[in-house]
């Protein structure tokens, strides 16, 4: 039997505000079957096991991201953009680590095809950095510095694992206007410096 307004759409928001508070990695059906003050066996009703629970969880809070992305960067382009974009996703990130944490899962490529979110990151992502006069190849090198970058400083400064006097912001400043000058002069495929 059903529990009567256990949905999945309610079970994925729960899930999320659940990897907030304690750590993505600590998401469990049984902690979210407790969460709700059902047994474990309600749930799966609704999700197929942790796997698919985690993946619903990396799709909703994805799209999430993105539409927070694509509000920032709304109507920019260039550096004022990349700006846009880099604040929306760090302030993401610190403020929903759990969430965060679920983005950077690995999901089937069967599902990316169907996600409008996953779909919409690409075209967003891609988007902004034709604004910097990119193509394949260089789309998909630019994108990998930037997720890297932006990965890299977010798990960083969210673990405080930047211990220098230094102002972080200031720094995540820099950083992004040194993104926007390697985007500007990006060496281009098939180029040469001669």
């Amino acid at each position: 039997m059903v529990r009567a307004g256990l949905t999945v759409e309610r079970l994925v928001e729960a899930a999320a505000e659940l990897a907030d508070e304690a750590g993505f990695d600590r998401l469990s059906v049984s902690a979210l079957a407790r969460r709700f003050g059902v047994k474990d066996a309600s749930l799966y009703s609704h999700v197929r096991n942790l796997q698919d629970l985690r993946t619903r969880l990396a799709l909703y809070a994805g799209g999430e991201l993105i539409d927070r992305i694509a509000a920032a960067v709304a109507g920019r382009a260039g550096k004022e953009a990349l700006t846009a974009f880099a604040g929306a996703y760090r302030d993401y990130a610190l403020a929903h680590p759990g969430r965060y944490a679920a983005t950077q899962i690995r999901i089937d490529q069967s599902l990316i095809a169907d996600s409008a979110a996953l779909r919409r990151t690409a075209e967003i992502t891609y988007g902004m950095l034709r604004g910097y006069g990119l193509t394949e190849p260089d789309l998909t090198d630019a994108v990998r510095l930037l997720r890297s970058t932006f990965h890299g400083y977010c798990v960083l400064e969210s673990a405080g694992g930047f211990g220098a006097d230094r102002d972080v912001r200031a720094s995540w400043d820099k950083a992004v206007d040194a993104l926007h000058l390697a985007l500007t002069h990006w060496p281009r495929e098939g180029k040469s410096d001669d």
